[in-house]
Formats: C-alpha cells, sequence, structure tokens
C-alpha cells in the first residue's frame, strides 16, 4: 500500500469543525492566529458561529474539506470520519476518547477503534483520543485549546503522543521557534512517524522533535530515517516509557542485559536520529540544529568571565562525549595580547573580568577562540535580571560574540548556566543573528554531542533495513549445549574440541581420548556454574569419575571438552528477540562478571565487521584487551570475527531463533584466537 499524502491535513485551505464548545475553539484559534482559508462548521442546531454559516452534515458542506476537527462522541465520530472519507476529504483529526486506550474500562473500545480506521479507509484520520495540531506556519490550528505559539516563516516540528507535553511545549520561552506542533493519540492509523515524514517535507520545518512512548511502527520509523537523510534534516526523540512486549520465559544472561529501553537506544542510534533524556535537552537540541547542520566533531570550546563557571562547564563535559579540545598554538598569542598576562590560556577559558564591557576587546579574544576550528563554540553567559538590573555590558558581551561568529563563519552559542537567565528577548535576538541561546550547562553539552553524532552517521552510508523475520509459530525448545556449539561452528565460530557422554564411564573414557587436563559439563542445565553442572581442569580420570557423579542428579549427560588455556578477558555474545526491533545481539563482559559489571552493547542486525569493532572498542573491558597494566593483548581481530559468525548465524536463522548465549567466548592472547566455551540455543521448532 503506498503513503497517504497529509499534506492537505497539516496545510490546509479548508477546515471543517465538527461538534459544539472544542470545536468553537478550534474556530477561536484559527481566527487569532490569521488562518486565511476557508472553515466551516458543521453542528446539528447552531446557525452560525463566529460569524460563520453553520452546516448540517458532511453532504451539506461546500465541498470537500482539506482538514477536519471532529470533537464529537466517539460513536458518532466513527459515523462522520465515514462520511469525510466517502465525500474525499483530506483528513480528519479524531478528538474523542473512549477507544483503545480506555479497554480496561470500556470493553468496546477496541472494537470501535477497528471501526473508526475502517471507516476512514485511505483518509487520513490522527487519533482518536488526540487534540490536534498547531501550524504556525500558515496559521491553520486544529487545536482546541489555548496555545504559546506565534506565527512563523520558518522552524521546527514537535510531535508528541500527549496532548498535555505538546502544550507545555508550545508555551516553551527559550526562543525555539516552533512551525508545528503535533499530537498523535491512540495512532489508530497513522502514526507520529508518518506525521514526523509529512512535517519534514515542509520546505519550511529545519528539523523534527519527537516525543515517543512507544514506536508506532519500525518500518515507518525507517522510512522517516531515510527521509531525514535525505532532505539533511535531522530528527531528534526523547523515547520515554517501555514498549508492549510478550513475556519472555529466558534462561540466559542475554536477557538481562538486553533492556527495552537499550535496544530503542541502539535502534535509533542505528538509524542515526538523536536521543535525548529532557524536554529541555529536546527544545535545546534543536534550537542548535534549526540554526545549523549537525556539527562536524565533537570538539567544542569554552569561554566564560568566571573560574567558577568554567570549572562547571569542565564538569558538565566529564559526562559527555564532547570534548574540550587544547587550543592550537597559533591561538595563544592572539589571546594572551587580548586578554593580558593574568588569563591562563586554556580550553575552558576564564577570561577574567579585564575586557569585560569592551566590545573590541572581547570580540578580538571571542574571534581567535572561535578561529580554532572547533565544532561548536560556546561562551557563558548569565543575564541578570531585566526588572532590577542593567544589562547593557551583557548585551556588549552578545555583540561581541556575534560580530566574532560572523567573521569567522564558526558556530557558536551564549548559554546561560541557570536556565531561567536567558531572557527570551535575547534568546529571540541571538537565534535572528544565528547564535544558539543555550538554557543550562548539561543542556548544551547535550544539544553538541547528539548534533554530532547525527553528523556522524550522516557521514557513513546508510544502514541496512533492519532484519525482518517475524517468529514462527512452532513450541520453543532449548537445544543441547553440543548441539548448539556444532551449529555455530558451521557459521565459523571456534568451539572446544568436545565429546557426549552419558554415563561417568564414557565421559571418563571421552576425557582420555581427548587428553587431560578436561572440562566436564552436565548436559540440560542452563546455568551450570550456579548449578555445580560444570567442572574445570580434571587432570585424570578418576577426577572426572568424580565429577560426574558429583552431577549426576541434575543432569541429563555430559560433555567433556579440552581445557582451553587461560584467556586474556570472558565475553558474552547473545541475541534476543525485541517485540520492536526484532531480532538484536549483545556483547559485553562474560563469565561471572555480566550482571556485575553492566558492560555490554546491542547491535541491531543485520551489522558490519566495522559496527562490530566500534562497539567493542566501547566496553570497559577493553581496558582487559589492550593488555591491562602490562598483561597480554587479546586477539580483538578474532573476537570482531567471532561475533560476526554469531550475527550471521542469527541472520541465516531468524524465523527459528527465539535466543542464543555463548557466555563466556575466550578471548586469547593476540594471535591466538577465541573459543566459545558455553552456547545456549532457544528455538521454534
Amino acid at each position: 500500500m503506498t503513503a497517504r499524502s497529509l499534506t492537505r491535513l497539516i496545510r490546509p485551505k479548508s477546515i471543517a469543525v465538527f461538534g459544539g464548545k472544542e470545536a468553537r475553539r478550534v474556530i477561536e484559534q484559527c481566527d487569532k492566529m490569521g488562518f486565511t482559508g476557508d472553515i466551516w462548521p458543521v453542528h446539528p442546531r447552531e446557525n452560525e458561529i463566529f460569524g460563520r454559516r453553520c452546516y448540517r452534515s458532511v453532504a451539506e458542506l461546500p465541498a470537500a474539506p482539506d482538514a477536519s476537527f471532529v470533537g464529537v462522541n466517539r460513536q458518532l465520530s466513527i459515523e462522520i470520519i465515514r462520511d469525510l472519507s466517502a465525500r474525499g476529504a483530506g483528513g480528519a483529526i479524531c478528538y474523542a476518547s473512549g477507544f483503545r486506550e480506555a479497554v480496561s474500562e470500556l470493553a468496546d473500545g477496541n472494537d470501535l477503534q477497528d471501526a473508526l480506521v475502517a471507516a476512514a479507509g485511505r483518509m487520513p484520520v490522527v487519533g482518536p483520543n488526540c487534540y490536534g495540531f498547531i501550524n504556525a506556519l500558515d496559521g491553520a490550528l486544529l487545536w482546541p485549546d489555548q496555545h504559546g505559539m506565534q506565527r512563523i516563516d520558518k522552524g521546527v516540528a514537535v510531535l508528541t503522543q500527549s496532548s498535555n507535553i505538546a502544550c507545555n511545549i508550545s508555551m516553551q520561552r527559550r526562543g525555539l521557534p516552533l512551525a508545528y506542533i503535533m499530537t498523535a493519540g491512540n495512532q489508530a492509523q497513522t502514526g507520529l512517524s508518518e506525521l514526523a515524514i509529512a512535517a519534514l517535507e515542509d520546505p519550511r520545518v529545519t528539523a523534527v522533535g519527537l516525543h515517543i512512548e512507544g514506536f508506532d511502527s519500525i518500518e515507518a520509523l525507517q522510512r522517516l530515517a531515510t527521509r531525514a537523510r535525505e532532505l539533511k534534516k535531522p530528527v531528534v526523540t526523547l523515547k520515554v516509557g517501555k514498549s508492549e512486549q510478550a513475556q519472555l520465559a529466558t534462561v540466559s544472561h542475554t536477557a538481562s542485559l538486553a533492556g527495552n529501553d537499550v535496544v530503542s537506544g541502539a535502534l535509533l542510534e542505528r538509524l542515526g536520529i538523536g536521543r535525548v533524556d529532557t524536554l529541555p535537552e529536546l527544545l535545546e537540541t534543536l534550537k542548535l540544529l534549526h540554526l545549523h547542520p549537525p556539527l562536524k566533531n565533537l570538539d567544542i570550546s569554552s569561554m566564560s568571565c568566571s573560574g567558577g563557571e568554567a570549572s562547571l562547564m569542565a564538569d558538565a563535559g566529564v559526562r559527555r562525549k564532547t570534548v574540550f579540545r587544547a587550543l592550537k598554538n597559533e591561538q595563544h598569542q592572539p589571546l594572551r595580547e587580548s586578554l593580558g598576562e593574568m588569563v591562563t590560556i586554556a580550553n575552558p577559558l576564564d577570561y577574567h573580568t579585564f575586557v569585560w564591557g569592551n566590545l573590541e576587546k572581547q570580540t578580538t579574544a571571542f574571534s581567535a577562540m572561535m578561529k580554532g576550528d572547533y565544532a561548536l563554540n560556546l561562551i557563558v553567559l548569565d543575564f541578570p535580571r531585566q526588572d532590577r538590573c542593567d544589562a547593557a555590558d551583557w548585551n556588549t558581551t552578545c555583540e561581541a560574540v556575534i560580530a566574532s561568529a560572523k567573521a569567522t563563519g564558526a558556530v557558536a552559542g551564549i548559554v546561560a548556566s541557570l536556565g531561567e537567565n536567558m531572557p527570551e528577548d535575547t534568546a529571540l535576538s541571538l537565534m535572528a543573528a544565528g547564535v544558539v541561546p543555550f538554557s543550562g550547562i548539561d543542556e548544551a553539552l547535550a544539544a553538541a554531542e547528539i548534533s554530532a553524532g547525527i553528523g556522524t552517521a550522516w557521514a557513513t552510508a546508510a544502514p541496512a533495513p533492519l532484519l525482518s523475520a517475524p517468529p514462527s509459530d512452532g513450541e520453543i525448545v532449548t537445544i543441547s549445549e553440543n548441539e548448539a556449539k556444532a551449529e555455530l561452528a558451521k557459521f565459523g565460530l571456534v568451539v572446544p574440541m568436545g565429546k557426549v557422554a552419558i554415563t561417568a564411564a564414557e565421559a571418563a573414557d571421552a576425557a582420555e581420548t581427548l587428553g587431560f587436563p578436561v572440562v566436564l559439563k552436565g548436559l540440560g542445565v542452563a546455568h551450570k556454574t550456579e548449578a555445580g553442572a560444570v567442572k574445570l581442569n580434571l587432570p585424570d580420570r578418576q577426577s572426572v569419575l568424580e565429577a560426574a557423579d558429583a552431577m549426576k542428579n541434575v543432569a541429563t549427560g555430559y560433555l567433556v571438552e579440552k581445557m582451553i588455556e587461560k584467556p586474556v578477558a570472558e565475553i558474552i555474545i547473545g541475541a534476543l528477540r525485541d517485540p520492536v526491533a526484532g531480532l538484536v545481539l549483545t556483547i559485553g563482559a562474560g563469565g561471572i562478571l555480566v550482571e556485575l559489571l553492566d558492560d555490554s552493547v546491542i547491535l541491531t542486525l543485520p551489522t558490519t565487521p566495522e559496527a562490530i569493532a566500534e562497539a567493542i572498542s566501547g566496553l570497559k573491558i577493553r581496558k582487559l584487551l589492550d593488555g591491562y597494566r602490562g598483561g597480554p593483548k587479546g586477539d580483538v581481530a578474532a573476537l570482531v570475527a567471532a561475533v560476526a559468525a554469531v550475527a550471521s548465524y542469527v541472520v541465516s536463522n531468524a524465523a527459528q531463533l527465539e535466543e542464543l548465549d555463548i557466555n563466556p567466548i575466550m578471548v586469547l592472547p593476540q594471535g591466538s584466537g577465541t573459543v566459545a566455551a558455553d552456547a545456549l540455543i532457544r528455538r521454534r521448532k
């Protein structure tokens, strides 16, 4: 099915409104924002509303409306939506609640939502349980409430499932130009991603922010990421909540590592979509992306007239990936000449107050810093209260920053360490001059980090489509460790030499054939160490017999393997079926350190050797692999190959595989490879 066009709906030239109180508010808000198109009220009894003739039905309307606000009860909403679709309308907002969101209170909620979608047919419908949207570019509001927006020529779009959060964002005083505010409600037919694509297609929209409670469609999210990359318009998300997921009877360590939120982060990173943690971070990041393309790297500079502020900035940087790169040699002399001998030339830089209020000297100093080829240049500046103080010198600093950015072509921002110390008028004037007015140090660094992350993603080839393999319907079974290793070995994973035995005597015979020392494991046990079903370094036949006897009550048989030499590090590789992203891969510190170190990373599939190597480089245990405190280096190349082999197995068996756990992979000294010491596979028959 081809995608529905939402252009008529979100950029209407005619609006029909159905209902009473809420419908009147929609007309009122359109009038306040200067909407110049047609507005057609529909009401069964009223003759006119705000000087406009009232119509009695969809059939009476002068033409098929581009957009309709349906603010009536849930049963009648379905009838009106059906009539609008038949008339060829451009789309509708369904305001009524009592659908799938209320299924615990209303038994017919699911059925009514299905009926609503069926009634809409190919006509776009947003909701139900939806406030609608504000188009501040054209003054078109299908919005039954107050808001804080005003007409603009260009800006960002912010979309959310929550109407109240949309209201809150509309009231921001941070200087962020809001082109669209959109809500999606239940996303019964049209989801946030579809709405976001429609907003991106508007040439007046510069970037998109999403507040997501649950992904509506992975396919739609991938289309959004692709279109954002094509149009060079960034998308940033605030992902909260938990996706609806089936209960998994997990028996592996992998499940404890791959929390849904972690998977969401890996998914967004793959797609080149930025992710923030708070609403303030979302707004501040959008300000940066509205004014400037994604940053080229993580290098930033900072200047302030206070050592305390410089320390705040430096400490905040510890929590971020951003880098306060050292100044270039050629910057030192110009900074020294403009700031004097008592200033320590560094980054972050405390320029004291020697040049305070001096436009020429401040411009010279700021320009010298901005010539350092930093991706972003920040000046910390908290403004005085406008009702009690004189901000003349602060305004001089703003002028110096604007002049310096213009002269050097650098990306610059002024940061108020306390958000309330950035006056709205100042923020608006800075935005107009191309300087980002950041409210909060942490938020400014978050914006820089996220912007640079998008820039890095866009600088590489677009990712392959996500692995799409719905699980088969068969019963889930756990295969034996020996079978699991044999299957994985076919894909290139190195496993120990081993033999399966039923009795203790057979196990001892197998050990003698393999050669001592050996490992004895009990078959049919998930967590062997906890159950006492694994014995290491058995040196002779008698020790094998005794170990087999000790675990006979928990094991269905035995696996005898050659003992592996002492590794540099132990790694876990796992796969788990996430209800949203499908099968994902986990890499982390393995052995007994899995939960203790909380050191893991998620890879969405399919993946590449380059992505695997980058993921491994971000693990804490990488220090061991690099030869910690004079120890031997691990065979990282072999580890990358091992992960790639597992990823290939997972992709090839995607329909049947439910869970995979290889713990540990023994990473041997450089040049010696890796060996999978244990493996568990759960799959459908």
